[in-house]
């Protein structure tokens, strides 16, 4: 097996399956019609956003934190955001009463026997913006958002690199997870999908390793990130350019063996 065909089927493994995918549907139908019941004409818009949207879900048997993101944009303004984190964990709790329900960052989590929910509260602005609540600020200050602006570009950049940038998403944010997540899953998309991966746009064999091989390189915890987030990345960065050196000398199995280390075959992960 090659360095490039292991990493194939760690990202054909990264996505959810018909029956998980059904149930995850199932769930927001049910969803949106408990919050249309529920809140009647406080709510305008309700919609998923995200990496269920973008298509780079993990299944939760790759990455426990895994969770679709659930905006509700509520009509009235002028409250502060924590006003309006109430009303979604008061709903939550009336409606989902078997469930699980708490606040975490600006969100109410609603944790399901299959996935979890990240319910995020929503004012438009005066000039009609969406605007969510800020991190770090005790859930007193604004921000404005665009929940689906990267879609798009997440959408463009996989059409230009030859379909490749999803599954190395998807592959990646494996990886983050096994590593203790040294960085925030959004954070981590839009880093690899703004990376400029120069020449292999125009090359006609590009393969999934070369994008990861590169992506690797890529990476930087941060001069002043904690030093086990530091220890992580430059275990990958390590791994993967051994890896790397290891198949360009022939040596197949010692990089699948290499990449085994830094990605766990998921059924290894399943029986642990």
């Amino acid at each position: 097996m090659t360095a490039n065909s292991y990493l194939t089927g760690i990202a054909s493994q990264a996505i959810l399956r018909d029956e998980e995918k059904a149930s995850v549907h199932r769930s927001i139908t049910t969803l949106q019609t408990r919050l249309a019941n529920y809140f009647g004409d406080q709510i305008g818009q309700h919609f998923v956003f995200g990496s269920f949207s973008r298509g780079t879900i993990l299944p939760r048997s790759m990455d426990p934190q895994s969770d679709v993101d659930y905006m509700v944009v509520f009509a009235d303004v002028g409250l502060q955001p924590q006003a309006y984190l109430d009303r979604l964990r008061r709903f939550a709790e009336a409606q989902y009463v078997r469930s699980e329900v708490m606040q975490s960052h600006p969100t109410v989590v609603l944790e399901l026997n299959h996935m979890r929910f990240e319910l995020v509260p929503a004012v438009r602005n005066w000039l009609n913006c969406l605007q969510i609540p800020r991190k770090g600020y005790g859930f007193q200050k604004w921000q404005d958002t665009d929940p689906n602006g990267f879609n798009q570009t997440l959408s463009n950049a996989n059409q230009v690199y030859g379909n490749l940038i999803k599954p190395l998403v998807r592959v990646m944010k494996y990886w983050n997870a096994t590593a203790n997540y040294p960085f925030e899953s959004y954070a981590l998309e839009q880093h690899l999908v703004g990376q400029a991966y120069g020449f292999l746009g125009l090359v006609a064999s590009r393969q999934l390793a070369d994008y990861f091989f590169q992506a690797a390189r890529s990476l930087e915890a941060g001069w002043s990130a904690p030093q086990w987030k530091q220890d992580a990345v430059n275990r990958l960065k390590h791994l993967a350019s051994t890896a790397q050196s290891q198949e360009r000398f022939g040596g197949s199995v010692e990089a699948e063996a290499t990449l085994m280390r830094i990605l766990p075959p998921v059924r290894d992960l399943l029986r642990a």
